[in-house]
């Protein structure tokens, strides 16, 4: 699958989150790389940055949050571009609750693991 037929994918995912959610969310972009950093496990995705459930009084000034959603990682696990359009939906989800502040833990109860 290309690069740029990925990134719609993702973008399509976007769509589909609640609009009260996007609204919500501050001072975040989200990327699509590659690959995820060599020096880890691979991932499907990863959020950099302090969610909003942390932010204090004191946050101001400060880089933008990152959302990496990696396409050859999903590329790799996924066998049809059905099972892509599923993937990606399921970690664009998941990496934006981690913004929200919510743990893998509770997204693993949730079923968004």
């Amino acid at each position: 699958m290309s690069r740029e037929r990925f990134e719609e994918l993702v973008a399509e995912a976007l769509d589909e989150v609640p609009e009260e959610l996007l609204n919500l969310m501050s001072n975040v972009v989200i990327l699509v790389e590659d690959d995820s950093p060599e020096d880890g496990p691979e991932l499907l995705g990863l959020y950099e940055g302090h969610a909003l459930t942390s932010r204090g009084w004191d946050y101001a000034g400060v880089l933008p949050d990152r959302i990496f959603i990696y396409r050859r990682p999903i590329l790799r696990i996924c066998d049809s571009e059905d099972d892509v359009v599923d993937e990606v939906a399921i970690t664009v989800v998941h990496e934006i609750a981690h913004h929200f502040g919510i743990d893998d833990h509770r997204l693993h109860d949730l079923g968004w693991a």
